[in-house]
């Protein structure tokens, strides 16, 4: 677990150290900040900057839990991750006479109909390779989520299972306890690893506040609004409006 804590911090911090400004503002939409009335390089600035690491720290914890789910399994049921030819999946084991296949995702509430449609075409085509390697054995379509509820596991009519909180972590470790015992270990140095993490963020928040100024701000301090939606939006050199 520890190690699996310290992989996460470890690469939230090279996410902020790897940004660069212009990387950060093209991701983002001028007009909502426009709208936002921010007045402020800084305010601007950390605006963007709190959006993009929120949308990536999610990410990033979704694929730290999806890895303590794994390394769980592994050790009780010799679970794995699949090779990558299994598009989506993201944990294989079997039990007794039954093949699972697993994708896993933060919470319940994580899709719309074609991600969902997508998902089953996936346990289609896992269920279709793996298949001859398991001739006698059972398949079983699992969507697991690490924390939330699902009152209904028997989704769509019993083509997979949505296991959600301590429904899937007693699912991947025949343990009903572990989804509260889990989170003690998730402070393992989180006090030092967030003040590290502080430290890096008030460097990144002068240092852009200062460029920004620089390059997006007119003689008197306002913000130019137009330029910047220029540097995110405007067609790119030698190429014209597709419809001409």
């Amino acid at each position: 677990m520890k190690t699996h804590i310290e992989t996460f911090h470890n690469k939230k911090l090279q996410k902020l150290e790897r940004l660069t400004l212009n990387g950060l503002l093209v991701r983002k939409n001028p007009y909502l900040f426009k709208a936002k009335n921010i007045f402020t390089a800084e305010g601007l600035v950390r605006s963007i900057l709190d959006a993009f690491l929120s949308s990536q720290e999610e990410t990033l914890f979704g694929d730290f839990l999806e890895g303590v789910a794994v390394f769980v399994c592994g050790k009780v049921y010799g679970g794995v991750k699949p090779a990558s030819d299994l598009e989506g999946i993201d944990l294989i084991f079997t039990n007794d006479d039954t093949v699972f296949m697993v994708e896993i995702k933060s919470g319940p509430n994580w899709g719309n109909s074609s991600q969902i449609k997508k998902m089953l075409l996936n346990f289609e085509n896992a269920k279709r390779i793996l298949s001859p390697a398991y001739p006698e054995f059972n398949f079983v379509a699992v969507n697991g989520c690490s924390y939330g509820t699902e009152p209904n596991p028997y989704q769509r009519d019993g083509t997979y299972l949505k296991l959600c909180g301590q429904d899937f972590w007693r699912f991947v470790s025949d343990h009903d306890d572990l989804y509260t015992e889990i989170i003690e270990p998730l402070g393992y140095q989180a006090k030092q690893r967030n003040e590290q993490f502080q430290e890096e963020y008030g460097k990144i928040i002068n240092k852009f506040t200062l460029q920004f100024g620089s390059e997006y701000c007119l003689p008197d301090g306002t913000i130019d609004w137009a330029k910047l939606v220029r540097k995110i939006s405007q067609r790119r050199k030698n190429t014209r409006y597709p419809l001409e």
